[in-house]
């Protein structure tokens, strides 16, 4: 799994980083939380895991922000703050469960794999829509208005990725990573060439754009 962990008290983010990395997991850490609410928006995790008190930023407030995005990435509060009202709090945040320390690690463990074996609506999608955009994953076609747009086999990549993250800014790094598979030395401009060809088709015909350059962050593709 892929797992991104918001915790500011080092013992604790080094203890278990380290226990869920030697099960062969990829766990990216953070200690501050808005740190930790840009890298949720913008990353593709399994599970999130996340203390409620940081600096910074709050873990309830992470929590509200990820789901009011229409993230759905399955999210368990780490927390000392273990009382009920607590909890209720957490779970009607947007959690999907939580879990108060001391804890021990196995009992994290079981339920982080629980809860990314919950089925993801996202994945079920077969049809990915962005304002007038339409794009058909069984048919491998794409149309804007009812008009079809003919993409390469890269540019429907680029479109899908994008789609999927649909009102998310995503990276160059995001991008060379999700699209090419980091194939690609990290100074190409393989992302900003691809982006281009694909405003040319997508949005040039057209009175609106829905690809937009987000300075000094990456890209983005809006629409109801």
């Amino acid at each position: 799994m892929k797992l991104l962990l918001i915790e500011d008290d080092a013992t604790t983010a080094d203890y278990v980083a380290q226990g869920l990395r030697e099960e062969g997991h990829l766990v990216d850490a953070l200690a501050n939380g808005r740190d930790g609410l840009s890298q949720a928006l913008g990353g593709e995790y399994d599970v999130i895991i996340v203390d409620r008190m940081l600096p910074e930023l709050d873990g309830l407030s992470i929590v509200r922000a990820v789901r009011a995005a229409k993230i759905a990435t399955p999210i368990i509060f780490l927390t000392a703050i273990g009382g009920v009202d607590d909890r209720i709090e957490g779970l009607n945040a947007g959690a999907d469960d939580y879990l108060v320390k001391p804890f021990a690690f196995g009992e994290l463990s079981a339920r982080l794999t629980a809860l990314a074996r919950r089925p993801q609506t996202q994945a079920e999608q077969v049809v990915l829509e962005a304002g007038d955009l339409r794009m058909d994953l069984i048919a491998r076609r794409v149309t804007r208005g009812g008009q079809e747009i003919d993409l390469l086999p890269r540019e429907f990549a680029l479109l899908e990725f994008l789609l999927r993250r649909k009102g998310r800014v995503q990276t160059r790094t995001m991008l060379l990573e999700g699209v090419w598979d980091l194939n690609f030395d990290p100074q190409t401009n393989v992302v900003e060439t691809h982006i281009s060809r694909l405003r040319n088709k997508v949005d040039k015909p057209f009175d609106r754009d829905l690809i937009h350059t987000v300075r000094g962050a990456g890209y983005r593709i809006e629409g109801g």
